[in-house]
């Protein structure tokens, strides 16, 4: 699942459970409190049930609040250390999330240098 332009909006996730009965705009003030950032930036914030079994995404697509909820059949979403604050992961984490994956084994490519013929 692919937000932003090119898939590279940048993604806040909440480290400590939400209220899952929380909608579009319970989430958007969450945002404002617990992230310190605008929910009409573009970013993609992402919150989890105390299950770890739900996640909610919350983004601005530049025509309304787009409000994404998935849960997990028979498994949780692996998270960050439950604590207060927010930490950033990037977009290709964010796909490993979103499809119930370990997101923290994905790490950027490094740049290879062409080979230069002799």
């Amino acid at each position: 699942m692919m937000f932003g332009q090119g898939g590279s909006a940048k993604v806040f996730v909440a480290t400590r459970p939400v209220d899952f009965r929380k909608g579009i705009d319970g989430l958007a003030l969450a945002v404002q409190e617990m992230f310190g950032l605008d929910p009409f930036c573009g970013a993609v914030f992402v919150f989890r049930s105390k299950r770890a079994d739900r996640i909610k995404l919350l983004v601005w697509d530049q025509s309304g609040m787009v409000l994404v909820h998935k849960r997990l059949e028979g498994g949780k979403f692996v998270w960050p250390q439950v604590q207060d604050g927010v930490m950033r992961i990037s977009s290709a984490q964010m796909a490993a999330l979103f499809e119930g994956l370990d997101w923290r084994l994905v790490r950027p490519e490094r740049a290879r240098r062409p080979l230069v013929a002799g």
